[in-house]
């Protein structure tokens, strides 16, 4: 048996404390309702082909700026109305989830997978590592992001894949803050003390015996972060340097309605909605998770 096989594994979570902590969860009326939301517009991002009603790319000129079908002189088929270019608004609202979605995700990933590393750097090392990577999070925070990520993207160019490692680097300061604090709250715990004294490599260390105790920290920051990803892309494509037309994206509906605003606001209405309803869910559901994961407080 190798030594670090014999490493004292730190406290897990057993399955009854993942019983109570849903519990705390879906008791709550808000939770449930956010989480329809949530599994109504994952649907929409995996089949958009199933859900939508009509063809999101059609152009017809003969249905430019429907109002919607509950609405006086609305079309028949076209429940939330048309853009400029004739197409329906519903259908391109539901295929606009799956590209608001992969993006946030995939940069949420990237600025979470750096962040992680980051933090566990600063924390665990300390010393000349932990001023390094400070000084890094705190040159990046000075410049504001939004900014920083359009000059970034004007200069690269609005790819998808330039968009999604671009909102990822923009992220990774504040996960790694997250990251390195609940690091240093953990590292001088008893059974870290223990897994080095046996010999338990810093990697060993970090993977098993620190990473699962701030788990819950990350996924809580990760939850407010994906809100925030998915305004940023949305405005990015507001401001034409997201994924490009005649790809239908959220913010890029927003910003093909604004010349129409005055006499046909459900172009621009709709898609802003939809933004609001998403980022709204995930807050709630972060504020909802995060007291559900805190042992100070009495559930039960």
């Amino acid at each position: 048996m190798s030594i670090d096989a014999a490493a004292p594994a730190p406290p897990r979570k057993s399955q009854s404390n993942t019983r109570i902590v849903l519990r705390r969860l879906f008791r709550k009326k808000t939770v449930v309702i956010c989480t329809v939301m949530l599994v109504i517009a994952v649907i929409c991002a995996l089949f958009p082909g199933l859900v939508a009603p009509q063809d999101p790319y059609d152009q017809s000129l003969l249905l430019r700026l429907k109002p919607p079908a509950f609405m006086e002189g609305g079309r028949e088929g076209y429940y939330l109305g048309t853009d400029h270019l004739g197409r329906d608004t519903l259908s391109r609202i539901i295929y606009g989830a799956r590209i608001t979605l992969l993006v946030s995700l995939l940069a949420v990933a990237v600025s979470t997978a750096i962040g992680i590393a980051a933090g566990l750097a600063a924390g665990y090392f300390g010393g000349k590592p932990d001023a390094v990577i400070l000084r890094l999070i705190d040159m990046q925070l000075s410049f504001p992001v939004i900014l920083l990520v359009i000059a970034v993207v004007a200069v690269v160019g609005p790819s998808l894949t330039n968009l999604i490692i671009i909102m990822g680097l923009s992220g990774w300061p504040r996960m790694a803050r997250i990251v390195r604090g609940s690091v240093l709250s953990v590292r001088g715990l008893e059974y870290i003390d223990a897994a080095r004294a046996i010999g338990a490599g810093h990697l060993r260390i970090m993977a098993y015996h620190i990473v699962p105790n701030i788990l819950s920290a990350i996924v809580v920051y990760a939850s407010f972060e994906l809100a925030r990803m998915i305004l940023l892309e949305a405005t990015l494509s507001f401001l034409g340097l997201g994924v490009q037309p005649p790809t239908p994206t959220w913010g890029g509906m927003i910003s093909d309605g604004r010349n129409y605003i005055s006499l046909s606001w459900w172009v621009s209405l709709f898609p802003g909605l939809a933004i609001g309803a998403v980022i709204l869910t995930f807050n709630i559901l972060g504020d909802e998770l995060r007291d559900a994961l805190d042992p100070q407080l009495n559930h039960e």
